[in-house]
């Protein structure tokens, strides 16, 4: 009997039967599939799906998040697809959507992640062990709210690419970790991942810069280059996964979030 669901982008998506070829088109969501015990369901997953490792080595590999090869992916016969509005471009997701059930997931917000999350463990027959995995991250972010609720809030500016010089803004998960983690967005007036100058970075005046390690890998000796452009100004390099993958990935969120509290502004 089939099951009809919605995504996160509100389209429909009927499943004739609980999925048992699935192909992830995203490396967050991918190890959330981990988490949930699909190994043999999972058959396809892209070459930026680098946990868990053992996956990353041995599963198929369909191409990118943004250059899908779609003969690769025929030849798995997926009954279920799992994409993001952000991550897959649209003319991928519409292609694909011709041939396979596609659900996307559109992920801002913390809450948009538990949703993701309740979703995929209900299509696959995982619901309990998807939802028991929200009320842990719940419980975890709560303690860290608790704990840094009498600490400054402190201006950031999160850096994800360096030519050009990119920010992380508003309407972004990265921005609302950034906020979780009780920090505020010098850049957030501005939208989605906006291009800025050396002197829009000055002009911010962050008292912390801080350099993720993905989309671009940022390293130990773009340090001294940023504190040459904002003087007196703190830049740390940061682990982009625990701002930017939301699945299971953030169950290592909230600690990690509280060492970074703990280590800036020294």
């Amino acid at each position: 009997m089939s099951k009809t669901f919605t995504d996160q982008t509100g389209r429909t998506v009927t499943l004739p039967v609980a999925p048992r070829r699935i192909v992830s088109l995203v490396p967050s969501q991918t190890e959330f599939l981990h988490w949930l015990g699909l190994e043999e369901e999972t058959v396809g997953i892209t070459k930026f799906c680098v946990h868990p490792n053992v996956w990353f080595r041995e599963k198929t590999r369909v191409g990118g998040t943004k250059d899908v090869k779609f003969a690769k992916i025929a030849a798995l016969q997926p009954d279920l697809i799992i994409g993001n509005k952000e991550e897959n471009t649209r003319a991928d997701i519409e292609k694909l959507t011709e041939k396979y059930p596609v659900w996307l997931s559109d992920i801002k917000t913390i809450d948009d992640a538990y949703a993701m999350m309740h979703s995929i463990g209900e299509m696959t027959g995982n619901a309990a062990k998807a939802d028991a995995l929200v009320q842990k991250l719940r419980a975890d972010f709560a303690e860290l709210q608790a704990e840094i609720a009498d600490k400054p809030r402190l201006k950031v500016a999160y850096l994800i690419w360096k030519k050009p010089l990119m920010a992380a803004a508003s309407d972004t998960f990265i921005d609302e970790m950034l906020k979780i983690a009780g920090f505020v967005n010098v850049f957030a007036e501005q939208t989605r991942y906006p291009q800025i100058e050396e002197a829009d970075l000055r002009r911010a005046a962050p008292d912390v810069i801080l350099l993720s390690s993905e989309p671009f890998p940022f390293k130990e000796k773009h340090l001294e280059e940023f504190a040459r452009i904002c003087q007196g100004t703190d830049v740390m390099l940061v682990d982009g996964e625990l701002f930017s993958w939301y699945g299971s990935r953030l169950l290592h969120s909230a600690a990690y979030l509280s060492k970074l509290q703990g280590a800036v502004g020294r």
